[in-house]
Formats: C-alpha cells, sequence, structure tokens
C-alpha cells in the first residue's frame, strides 16, 4: 500500500476536468492508495468530497500565493498512513503499471522518477468502464509525445529519506530536479521507471495565481528556485 498525495489549482472549467480525470485513476488502482490532497484552492474541498479523498487545506504559501513544497511534503509524510509515498501531479493520469512497478523494488532507501507522455485529454474519462486503460494506451500510441527527461511530474520514496527541504515554490522550476540530485549525493537508489510506468500529463495553460502576472520560468519565484 502507498500513500499519493497532490495540491491542486483552482478546481474549475478544463482543470476541473484534467483533475477529476488525473485523481480519478488514481482511485482505480488496486488495491486503493490512500490519497491526500493538500489545498484550499477554489473547488478543493468539493473535488476532495465528490471523489472520497483526504482533504488538509492548510498549505504554506509564498508572496505570489504558490504553495511551498516543503510544507506539502513534510505534512505529508506526518500524516500518511503508510510507508512508501507518491508525490504526484494533479494532471497526470496513473495506470495499472505504476503499483506494479513500485512492488517490485526491494530497497530500504529509492526514490523513483520517470517521463511522462503528454496528450490533449479534454473529456472527462470514464473510470466506471473496465477498458479504459486499454483505450488510453491506444491513444497514446497514435497522440502521445514523450516528454523530455528535465520534467518530473511524480517521485515515490520511503518516509524521511529527504530530511527538511529548501522552501522551494511549486511549479517554478528547478524544485523536481533538486529531489533527484539529492538522491544521487544521498546514496539513495534513483531509478528511471519510464520504460516500466507509463504516465500521461494532460496539457494546459500554465497557471499563474489569479491578479497576478508571473513569468513561471524566468520571474522571481523561479530565480528563488534556482538559487
Amino acid at each position: 500500500m502507498i500513500t499519493v498525495f497532490t495540491t491542486t489549482k483552482p478546481s474549475v472549467g478544463e482543470i476541473d476536468v484534467i483533475q477529476r480525470n488525473a485523481i480519478g485513476s488514481w482511485k482505480s488502482l488496486r488495491p486503493e492508495p490512500e490519497i491526500i490532497l493538500f489545498d484550499n484552492e477554489e473547488g478543493a474541498e468539493k473535488l476532495a468530497k465528490d471523489l472520497g479523498i483526504l482533504h488538509i487545506p492548510e498549505v504554506k504559501k509564498n508572496g505570489y500565493g504558490t504553495p511551498i513544497i516543503a510544507d506539502i511534503f513534510e505534512k505529508a509524510q506526518r500524516l500518511a498512513k503508510n510507508r512508501i509515498l507518491a508525490y504526484v501531479n494533479a494532471d497526470i493520469i496513473l495506470m495499472s503499471d505504476f503499483l506494479k512497478a513500485i512492488s517490485g523494488v526491494n530497497l530500504d532507501k529509492f526514490l523513483i522518477v520517470g517521463r511522462r507522455w503528454d496528450m490533449d485529454i479534454k473529456e472527462e474519462i470514464k473510470f466506471e468502464e473496465s477498458d479504459w486503460e486499454e483505450k488510453l494506451r491506444q491513444r497514446i500510441k497514435k497522440e502521445g509525445k514523450l516528454h523530455g527527461s528535465s520534467g518530473i511530474d511524480y517521485l515515490v520514496f520511503p518516509k524521511g529519506i529527504f530530511g527538511k527541504l529548501p522552501p522551494f515554490a511549486l511549479g517554478r522550476t528547478m524544485w523536481d530536479n533538486w529531489f533527484l540530485y539529492h538522491a544521487w549525493i544521498s546514496d539513495v537508489s534513483l531509478i528511471d521507471a519510464t520504460s516500466v510506468i507509463t504516465i500521461v500529463h494532460q496539457n494546459h495553460k500554465v497557471h499563474t495565481p489569479k491578479g497576478q502576472k508571473v513569468n513561471v520560468w524566468k520571474g522571481p519565484e523561479a530565480r528563488e528556485n534556482q538559487r
């Protein structure tokens, strides 16, 4: 058993569909994981209630309204019922090979990551249909584009291997790459699971907090993450 945790954007319009698809796919995993949503954004409470997952609204944010990764990871490790945790971005669809691959790792300290397939998915996925995964895999073959190696959309790890984290801003570059570097220098087995775990990123516009004009790649938050 694992605990999957995440944080969402305001759950309205296109993003609401994307996030329901993502979390719906996690709930379809067997055995079903514990899922924790850390968020106080618009629609988060309803999203968690509709999908039957644990909702923790208290999340530390920086001056731009962006969640702080260290706070989310600290709370997740403290609250999770399971030893193995998976941080997954809330636009990522998981399939049955996710848990299968994780169960094959017999190590005390490890970090599993992998590349994603980018796709346009505008409709809600019907998870009650037994062949939803098969249909999606066929679409990936026709429409999917394998993302570059620098984009990290999930991190699977045992509790306690990272210690105190820097105060990175979520989604503002570099924070995910830091985890790989930290594992590399800390005697943690770093596993690239791209060949055995297929994840789908649902394409969408880059989100900036309401009322803010923030360059998420070159703005002040990105520069602080890089520093």
